[in-house]
């Protein structure tokens, strides 16, 4: 079996994760630990006791799904799983992070920090309401791109995240996704979502953004990682910090292509098994719809890291 960690993105966040873990496994209550610590704030009691609304703001969730995954992977390390005993690692935008941080790019403290300012850098880049995202399901990449260019009229519409062969996310100004919206069930698409976001991720709109995290990842220690990591950009696997650190630049504004690397993973690097490291289990059904002869494991709880180490 070869073997890749994915760590989720925005959206997987509910109160009370990882509370079990930092009961059962000491290690993963020292990451939310460190987390409070770097920020200077009880963030992991937001996480555990506070307000969905609040966790969900994007400051919030950011760091608090990094600190999520990173508990999973730690109480996996004392189960005996490694990071490394995977072939590669990813994540779905803010979830490169979390995989960069199991891979040793990072450490906690920076990533936390780094995610608080994302969150912050990517909520101020564009005034609220003004932009908006929107979820094209039953139609390819190609046919979405095409769209979002019809629908632009002037402004900005981009595909922002190819998930998977039935869903890719569209961003930008508010107008012209919600007329994207509507061309996209004119030309056939099942449904066609407006999301619940606060601003327009992934697309031209947050180079504001791009330019807080370039000065931010320039002040900040980096190693190469202990596995390679499949970027978002690039949609292959990236093993030198230098290429990281721009790449992480260039991942705020362009689109997340994460059928793209989950497709290369299952193909051209030999994965056929796929954990999902973290809250929730959007990557899992993705990864079930790009590569459907892999098995998938979402790993949350105690019981699914006993499970994955063949402990349960």
């Amino acid at each position: 079996m070869s073997l890749a960690f994915v760590f989720p993105g925005q959206g997987a966040q509910t109160i009370g994760m990882g509370s079990d873990l930092a009961e059962a496994y000491p290690a993963a209550r020292a990451v939310f630990d460190e987390v409070d610590d770097a920020l200077g704030e009880k963030l992991s009691s937001l996480i555990w006791e506070g307000d969905q609304a609040e966790l969900t703001l994007t400051q919030n969730a950011q760091p608090a799904l990094m600190a999520m995954s990173m508990a999973v992977v730690r109480a996996l390390e004392a189960e005996g799983v490694s990071v490394t005993d995977a072939a590669f690692v990813a994540g779905h935008s803010l979830g490169e992070y979390s995989a960069l941080c199991a891979a040793g790019t990072f450490s906690v403290a920076d990533a936390a920090r780094l995610l608080r300012l994302r969150g912050e850098a990517m909520q101020a880049a564009v005034p609220v309401g003004e932009g908006a995202m929107a979820a094209i399901l039953g139609l390819e990449i190609t046919t979405v791109q095409a769209i979002a260019a019809d629908a632009a009229g002037g402004e900005v519409c981009a595909a922002a995240n190819d998930n998977d062969p039935a869903q890719v996310v569209v961003s930008g100004h508010k107008g012209a996704v919600e007329r994207a919206a509507e061309l996209a069930k004119e030309r056939g698409a099942k449904r066609a979502l407006m999301l619940p976001v606060s601003a327009p991720f992934h697309c031209s709109l947050m180079a504001p953004a791009a330019d807080a995290m370039a000065e931010a990842l320039a002040g900040v220690d980096m190693s190469d990682p202990s596995v390679p990591v499949v970027s978002n950009v690039a949609a292959r696997p990236v093993s030198d910090k230098a290429k990281i650190r721009d790449l992480l630049v260039e991942q705020v504004t362009h689109s997340v292509r994460w059928r793209e690397s989950v497709d290369w993973m299952a193909t051209e690097g030999g994965v056929t098994s796929f954990w999902e490291i973290g809250a929730g289990k959007a990557l899992t059904g993705m990864i079930r719809r790009i590569a459907k002869e892999a098995e998938t494991r979402a790993v949350s709880g105690p019981d699914d890291v006993r499970g994955a180490a063949g402990k349960a």
